[in-house]
């Protein structure tokens, strides 16, 4: 009788691509067609209505409950026409992906008939059931009650046959139980103090943004074999698994012609992104074979993050169509490189001016280095912080792992900048002569655009690196939600620029020193004071280990230790002082993500017993019996020296095999009871730290006695399909 894995490989042959027919327009003419967008809310909404969800877009104005109705009547008009025949409030709980309950349009009006309805009242604010999801302790179990609420700021879009509405999601005493929520707390933060610190340089700037442009690795592997493989359907992760003999070591697979039915899946996963107003712009193969990557052009980042989380949705949808399943793990497969989210984040202003990206006068380089500046002293402060919030159960595999930075956070901005900066670390003085001034602005600030031109060398190893015009943190993981790292990151930012602007303004007031001076002296401070932050050289070496505990850098590999930082006096101080986080909401955070580290955790150790002890020591079992067996016919048939001499390897495999099943066996019991003794504790972060020192060990014993038995039984018997033949689909 075949194996599930041989079934798998038969459903797998000779499969034809789904040939998606894309329409024959232009991208430009139906791109954003499902969102309700300016252009759409001019069509479909009175002047009032428009002018006031514009205002409240633009500068964060409430939206009074009856232009809110005039708002829910376009909506629906417009949300009709396009199929919609039900709404939702689309949210993002701390569960890792988004929420959504749908009811219809539909409204019985009594008299046998009945009609579409949906009022300002239902657009603003609904009430899902909370009682289901993280709250670190923030609500009771039987207190079931939280709001959803409008975010105008993230325009409103038909999925299907639903008008899906971005919201946050809150407590009933309104503490955050969702990523949006200190997100856009973050966001204020830092477009506040963004703009006072640009007044120093162009007194028209009244807001900034911060963007985010995400860019999203992933796997995708045959559904037959997903289904065939317990692990990487309830763990998002091979377990076991050898390494297949050719891997990615030939680097033939990066930026590689994509395969035929990867491409028919990539190009109806476009068309769909892009009439939601997605703007995917790249695609292409990673370096690992069956690894692949999609990137947009980058946005306002509330609204990135938004289409993030949806892409991922669209993702795993449209995979289904193509016979795929998109693996999101941050390393789905050992020993070949795992999938990262580069978050490529950056400031803009009103006026059109990227703040990390040097302008065309000395002034406009200057305003250039006071952000590049404080974007590092921020990193600096924050880094342990930062570590925390892209840590995961799924990352800790990853980072540091050959093609992921490691856990040390350092800043990687190139040696010509480094130059730059060593040069205004040397300036002597507060106050500077005509010429000094004069020099500093020709020959340092001003030849910046001249020195970027020529700064094209990338660090892949820095998990926070300068690319130009922008800051690449490289360190999120694929599963991630872009707005935990947005969150800190914009929130470490602002926090930073308030200082500055204390600092300088006291220098100009106290000691009557001009603004340039002072922004020069300032600058030249924190160059010193976050000298220790940058790194220009190999982040995988144990030289650069060394190297970052001589500098007083973090290196925490374990997550559930690495998520201290969230509620270090530190970080709490960081995110009440701006109104990101109360101390409460920092904390439940903290709980939430422990907890979350835990179970995941025990769900792998749970789906690796069931491997080891149901599918691959039975497998072993049967194997060793068919060599006892013919060893027992061999010694039949021959005479003592003869066997001895011809069975001897066969011997030595039995003997092999049974010290393997014994090691699998015993370490599986072990697992078990180390298990046992973490489930016993309370306290959620002993119980997280546990599961890490005592439990996770067992996965590479148990992995590395599978593999070997992987190699040494018949292909026909091995009963889950191997890396081979997952990573070379086609």
């Amino acid at each position: 009788m075949p194996t599930v894995r041989f079934l798998a490989l038969e459903q797998t042959m000779g499969r034809k691509p789904n040939n998606f027919k894309a329409p024959e327009s232009r991208v430009s003419e139906y791109f954003g067609s499902h969102v309700f967008n300016i252009k759409a809310m001019r069509e479909y909404m009175t002047s009032e209505a428009f002018k006031a969800v514009v205002d409240a877009m633009e500068n964060g104005s409430k939206i009074s409950r009856g232009v809110a109705d005039q708002v829910a009547s376009g909506m629906k008009a417009w949300a009709l026409n396009l199929g919609a025949t039900h709404y939702t409030h689309w949210f993002q709980p701390l569960t890792g992906s988004t929420a959504e309950k749908h009811d219809s349009f539909f409204e019985p009006t009594g008299n046998g008939e009945a009609m579409e309805k949906f009022s300002g009242g239902m657009l603003v604010q609904q009430e899902p059931d909370a009682s289901s999801f993280p709250n670190g302790g923030i609500r009771n179990t039987f207190e079931a009650r939280g709001y959803t609420a409008w975010d105008p700021t993230s325009p409103a879009f038909v999925f299907g046959s639903t008008l899906c509405i971005p919201t946050v999601f809150v407590s009933y005493t309104g503490e955050a139980l969702d990523y949006k929520t200190p997100l856009l707390r973050a966001l204020q933060a830092v477009d506040s103090a963004s703009t006072a610190v640009c007044k120093y340089f162009d007194k028209s700037v009244t807001k900034v943004n911060a963007t985010l442009g995400w860019e999203q690795e992933y796997f995708l592997v045959d559904e037959a074999y997903f289904h065939a493989r317990p692990d990487l359907m309830l763990a998002g992760r091979a377990l076991v698994g050898h390494a297949p003999a050719k891997g990615q070591q030939l680097d033939d697979h990066y930026f590689g012609s994509i395969p035929e039915r990867a491409i028919e899946f990539m190009k109806e996963l476009e068309y769909e992104s892009r009439i939601l107003g997605i703007p995917v712009k790249t695609r292409h193969n990673e370096v690992a074979p069956a690894q692949y990557e999609f990137a947009p052009v980058f946005e306002e980042a509330n609204v990135a993050v938004d289409h993030n989380s949806l892409f991922m949705d669209l993702m795993e949808k449209v995979s289904r169509r193509h016979d795929f399943r998109v693996l999101l793990h941050e390393k789905p497969f050992a020993n070949i490189n795992g999938s990262g989210k580069h978050n490529n984040w950056s400031l803009a202003t009103n006026t059109g001016v990227n703040l990390l990206a040097p302008g065309s006068t000395p002034m406009s380089n200057l305003m250039f280095l006071t952000f590049f500046v404080n974007s590092i002293k921020a990193v600096h402060r924050h880094a342990d912080l930062i570590r925390a919030s892209i840590g995961s159960a799924g990352n800790e595999h990853r980072l540091g792992a050959n093609e992921a930075p490691p856990a040390i956070i350092s800043v990687f901005i190139g040696t010509q900048l480094s130059r730059v900066l060593d040069q205004l670390e040397n300036i002597e003085g507060g106050k500077m002569t005509p010429d000094q001034k004069t020099d500093l602005k020709l020959n340092v600030v001003g030849k910046i655009p001249d020195v970027l031109l020529d700064n094209t060398d990338r660090n892949r190893t820095s998990p926070f690196a300068f690319t130009g015009n922008k800051f690449e943190l490289r360190a999120a993981g694929s599963a991630s939600n872009c707005a935990q790292p947005m969150t800190v990151l914009n929130s470490a930012m602002a926090q930073q620029l308030i200082e500055f602007k204390i600092d300088v303004d006291a220098l100009i007031d106290n000691e009557g020193l001009k603004k340039d001076e002072a922004i020069f002296s300032i600058l030249k401070r924190y160059i010193k004071e976050s000298k220790a932050i940058r790194f220009e050289g190999d982040g995988y070496g144990d030289a650069w280990k060394a190297e970052a505990a001589k500098r007083g850098l973090t290196n925490e590999p374990s997550t559930p230790r690495a998520l201290d930082a969230y509620i270090s006096e530190q970080s709490l101080s960081l995110f009440k002082h701006l109104g990101v986080m109360s101390n409460r909401e920092a904390e439940a955070r903290h709980e939430i993500l422990l907890e979350s580290y835990f179970m995941k955790i025990q769900i792998e150790s749970r789906v690796l017993g069931d491997l080891a002890g149901n599918h691959i020591v039975p497998t072993a079992i049967k194997y060793q019996n068919t060599l006892i067996d013919n060893v027992q016919r061999l010694k039949d048939i021959m005479d003592a020296d003869t066997f001895n001499r011809v069975a001897k390897e066969q011997l030595e495999m039995i003997k092999d095999i049974s010290a393997r099943i014994s090691q699998i066996l015993g370490s599986k019991e072990a697992m078990v009871q180390e298990r046992k003794k973490a489930n016993l504790m309370e306290d959620m972060r002993d119980r997280a730290i546990a599961y890490h020192d005592h439990v996770k060990p067992y996965f590479e014993v148990i992995r590395y006695e599978s593999d070997k038995l992987e190699l040494m039984i018949d292909d026909e018997q091995w009963p889950l399909p191997k890396f081979r033949e997952m990573l070379y689909t086609r």
